[in-house]
């Protein structure tokens, strides 16, 4: 069972403490280490598999937690949270049994169990203490530093993914096929840090997270992804109401002006920063093709679910189902192109909506199931802010965002097993024993 201690705020402690801890965390921090190798598969939407070596780390995460469990001969989880981690499971062997082809939906279980289930079970286990949350954030960050720091370089030397004619789109070393990689990582960064400027009372803690939220704004913005800086404003939004109306108004003022100074005054990525901020308001009156796709693979989504409304039309069944309920106005895929790669067109696979994926492909059940899990730990997680502000701010951020963006993105690509570390982070603060520090 996760135990916690008393201690203060998420401040580094000692070398040779953080030492020890790193130590203990080496499998978690391995998986987010490993995702800054270069390439590793393509953003296969839903649930295609990518074979990325941090998808093998996670896999040795899990079984060092077994390992770890059954030498230690303790019931490993409490009930309430076995309950909460395991609910997803009865929708995905649900639909993978009343799929029309099992066989090939089990590729589909394996994913589903692996990112939702045994992934972050296997964080929660290994997290001990607020001290090893915070080893694990910074990690995120440090994460997120690096791969905007790559993201920047691209923008500025012409070498990132192509938007609009140019090599310029910030990809970090996700590539042009998995174009939200990047902005995925750098939005956990900047979601952690701010809730531990918020969370954290003056001194080097706060200020070390203050310059790393201004650091990792360049790289967000550079990204081009819409889905990202809505659920990163929103996400961000929600942490400074919890943490009080007045600082809240404070701390906006100080990023409205850290936007105009960036974007505004230093010109950064200016004028295609507006106009795809404008196209954000424009998504019905004149939609671009990204977004003419979208709305169609949703409108197809429903359709495969009106079919089958109980358990869906099976795991991995989107892709095969899918023109038989589009319209035309679906074109063949995305054009990909830059970052080291040669022009590709990437197939549509997915809703890109995670509800709407769910719904389509494990029905009302495996929907309500997969959700409601997700709904407890943020319950979970908002109960205990009493506890911390700190963890409460940074866990309830991280999964704001995470279910604010599943609106426009899913599962697929190299970057998703990080998901499982944030929802492993973010279930330790929610399901763990936590004392108040």
């Amino acid at each position: 069972m996760a135990t916690a201690v008393p201690v203060p705020a998420l401040a580094p402690d000692g070398v040779r403490e953080w030492a020890r801890r790193v130590a203990a965390l080496s499998p978690v921090l391995l998986v987010i280490a490993l995702l800054l190798v270069p390439g590793g598969g393509g953003a296969e939407g839903g649930t295609g598999g990518t074979g990325t070596v941090a998808d093998a780390a996670s896999g040795l995460l899990v079984l060092i937690c077994l390992v770890r469990v059954l030498r230690g001969g303790a019931r490993p989880l409490t009930r309430t949270a076995a309950v909460v981690l395991g609910l997803p499971v009865l929708g995905i062997c649900l639909a993978a049994i009343t799929s029309n082809d099992p066989a090939a939906s089990l590729p589909g279980v394996a994913r589903y169990v692996q990112i939702f289930v045994l992934v972050p079970a296997a964080v929660l286990l290994t997290v001990r203490d607020r001290r090893d949350f915070a080893v694990v954030a910074w990690g995120l960050v440090g994460l997120a530093l690096v791969q905007g720091a790559v993201g920047v370089a691209q923008y500025l030397t012409g070498t990132g993914a192509s938007y609009m004619g140019e090599d310029i789109r910030a990809v970090g070393t996700f590539g042009p096929t998995d174009v939200m990689g990047m902005a995925t990582v750098v939005s956990y960064g900047l979601v952690v840090v701010t809730g531990i400027a918020l969370g954290s009372g003056p001194g080097r803690t706060r200020t070390a997270a203050m310059v790393c939220a201004g650091l990792l704004f360049v790289p967000l913005v550079l990204s081009f992804s819409r889905g990202a800086w809505i659920a990163t404003v929103l996400a961000c939004g929600a942490q400074l109401l919890l943490s009080g109306p007045r600082r809240a108004a404070l701390v906006a003022l100080a990023a409205g002006a850290l936007g105009v100074v960036l974007v505004g005054g230093l010109g950064i990525g200016s004028e295609m920063v507006k106009e795809r901020a404008a196209s954000i308001t424009q998504v019905t009156a004149a939609p671009d093709q990204s977004v003419t796709d979208r709305y169609t693979m949703w409108a197809a989504a429903g359709r495969m679910w009106a079919s089958e409304p109980v358990t869906g039309v099976g795991l991995k069944g989107f892709p095969q189902y899918r023109d038989s309920n589009a319209s035309l106005a679906l074109s063949s895929g995305s054009d990909t192109a830059g970052a080291g790669a040669a022009f590709a067109r990437q197939p549509l696979l997915s809703p890109h909506n995670m509800y709407l994926l769910v719904l389509s492909e494990q029905g009302l059940l495996g929907l309500l199931a997969l959700v409601g899990s997700w709904l407890a730990l943020l319950v979970g997680a908002l109960r205990r802010h009493r506890l911390g502000a700190d963890c409460a701010l940074v866990a309830t951020g991280l999964l704001g965002w995470q279910l604010i963006d599943f609106f426009y993105a899913d599962i697929g690509g190299p970057s998703t097993v990080l998901m499982s570390v944030v929802l492993g982070l973010a279930a330790w603060w929610a399901l763990g024993e936590v004392r108040r520090a």
